[in-house]
């Protein structure tokens, strides 16, 4: 028999727009399971891999903008959504959590797949709820729906995020064969969610604190494409007011930003003219590590934007704290900031500079990864949503200036794990194409991704197969050790051919630049299939390559 509480948990979830679930297969999760699989108004998917499955959900809600359900059963499951739930907490993507469990009187009496899951997720959600464990008292039953609202409207304030809810359950745990379910109504506490905006005492201290400015540098970090913010921004960079340096992820990258910072930013020569005296600051993390350091080292103040939630002090001189929207804010500065040609002018010489020169420089250098990326991102359908995994994947990017693409990468946590599934969340919510850039550490690292009933034609994989994790012959420690290879690069010889046959993707194999020129003529194309790209090259070729274009593009 399924409990009533259950069948309202999920009718709370939908009435509260909750419309996709991921469920992973398990016994003690029956009712849980069957419960949202008998919602009519409730898409589940199974994902057997529960590290996959909550890499999976996290793909689509950040695509969604609203909570996505994981369920798994007992024990161990639990423990393999970490890394998603890590990610999804940093990047502030919502998704509510129900993990079934044994009752209380039964942790720690060796009973199969029993764990201790209360707070399992320790700091790295939001909130976390133990559900009743029995329903006999209509207070129970009020308390099992409060904490349903409660949660999914955790996982929606801002900042958004995960939410865990542990659900004991005794047996049985499944119904009888002619059992019906009954979705009754269940009554939705909802919150009534606000923008913080400046008032006008604000207003007129925020402009006289500006005019004591003249360098300022605008650094938007990770968040989703926001044209009405790309439109102020532009505008302020044209009028010469701002500077905007903008890393890939945070998707408010233009002509008139500046994005080829990553080459210049570390030259002592020119850092004293780039210095700014306020950073204005808004988003979630940067890729660059040049760009922290230099702004680390600087004298600016440092203002950061956002509604609400914690402020991390990144760059190590934070002064203001600004409570409000980010477009209330930029609006503010339009027409309340004077000119600073010269200032303007010294980042964008630098930063023309090196697109022209990095132009050339890739034309001419030797095939390898970083001049096959360069080729790869030209051909890039522009309607395609651009996923890029961590390690040297981003970074390529990155130094590669302006994208037009929604890029999308893990970088709360910046791991390897988990860029496949979340790419395959992605196409489980679009109809454009779906491209992940990938290493060949964290593509077989997460092969599981693959591995449901689902089609994901969409998906277009480029593989830089280099056959090791080739970021560590350009860190100075691990380049200089003798155990490289097998303790830090961690050497393999696989491919993607047989995967690409398991899975059925249709499969391309580049040893050359000519190889390469031939099969981007078609690779974006639809297809009935998914498709990879495998780009095979040799670590230190690469190393090499790009260590050569780095001093290419410095030389006058």
């Amino acid at each position: 028999m399924i409990l009533q509480p259950i069948l309202d948990l999920v009718t709370i979830c939908a009435n509260k727009g909750i419309k996709q679930a991921i469920l992973s297969p398990g016994s003690r999760c029956a009712p849980i399971t069957l419960a949202f699989a008998r919602h009519p108004d409730i898409q589940c998917r199974t994902i057997s891999d529960e590290r996959s499955a909550a890499f999976i959900a996290l793909g689509m809600a950040q695509q969604l903008d609203n909570p996505v359900v994981l369920v798994c059963t007992s024990g161990s499951a639990a423990y393999n959504y970490a890394p998603a739930i890590a990610e999804a907490y940093f990047q502030q993507i919502p998704l509510l959590i129900i993990t079934a469990d044994r009752p209380a009187e039964w942790i720690d009496q060796w009973d199969g797949q029993t764990i201790r899951q209360s707070d399992i997720y320790g700091k790295h959600i939001k909130t976390s709820f133990n559900f009743p464990d029995e329903f006999s008292h209509k207070d129970k039953v009020w308390h099992a729906h409060r904490i349903v609202n409660e949660a999914i409207n955790k996982a929606n304030e801002y900042p958004a995020g995960p939410v865990h809810i542990n659900i004991p359950l005794r047996e049985p745990f499944y119904p009888e064969s002619n059992e019906s379910f009954e979705y009754n109504d269940v009554r939705i506490i909802d919150t009534i969610l606000a923008s913080p905006t400046l008032n006008d005492v604000s207003k007129i201290q925020l402009k006289d604190k500006l005019s004591q400015h003249q360098k300022i540098l605008i650094i938007p970090g990770q968040q989703k494409p926001n044209d009405d913010i790309q439109d102020i921004l532009d505008l302020l960079a044209e009028n010469q007011q701002v500077v905007i340096v903008s890393d890939v992820i945070s998707n408010l990258q233009s002509e008139k930003t500046i994005t080829f910072h990553d080459h210049f930013i570390n030259s002592p020569e020119i850092q004293e003219s780039l210095k700014p005296d306020l950073v204005i600051s808004f988003g979630k993390s940067i890729i660059s590590k040049g760009l922290k350091n230099f702004l680390r080292a600087s004298s600016a103040e440092h203002w950061h934007i956002q509604p609400s939630g914690y402020t991390p002090d990144t760059f190590q001189s934070m002064s203001k704290i600004i409570a409000s929207e980010p477009g209330d804010f930029f609006n503010l500065l339009i027409g309340h900031l004077p000119e600073n040609n010269t200032y303007a002018k010294a980042w964008k010489h630098h930063d023309d500079n090196i697109k022209v020169k990095l132009e050339k420089t890739l034309n001419e250098a030797a095939f390898g990864e970083f001049k096959a990326i360069h080729k790869v991102l030209k051909h890039i359908p522009s309607q395609a949503k651009l996923h890029i995994a961590n390690s040297m994947a981003i970074r390529y990017v990155n130094m590669l200036g302006s994208r037009t693409n929604e890029v999308i990468s893990n970088r709360g946590t910046s791991g390897i794990d988990g860029s496949n599934s979340t790419a395959i969340g992605c196409t489980f919510t679009t109809k454009d194409p779906v491209i992940l850039i990938t290493g060949d550490l964290a593509f077989f690292y997460d092969r599981n991704a693959f591995w449901h009933n689902y089609t994901f034609s969409n998906l277009r994989v480029i593989l830089l197969n280099n056959h090791a994790g080739g970021i560590f012959r350009l860190i100075e420690g691990p380049s200089k050790q003798a155990e490289l290879e097998e303790f830090f690069e961690t050497k393999q010889q696989l491919n993607a051919s047989n995967l690409a046959k398991e899975f059925d993707f249709e499969y391309e194999l580049i040893l050359n630049e000519n190889d390469l020129n031939q099969s981007l003529g078609h690779f974006f194309e639809e297809n009935t299939r998914p498709k990879i790209l495998e780009i095979k090259s040799e670590s230190h070729n690469n190393a090499e390559i790009l260590k050569w274009v780095k001093k290419e593009i410095q030389k006058i």
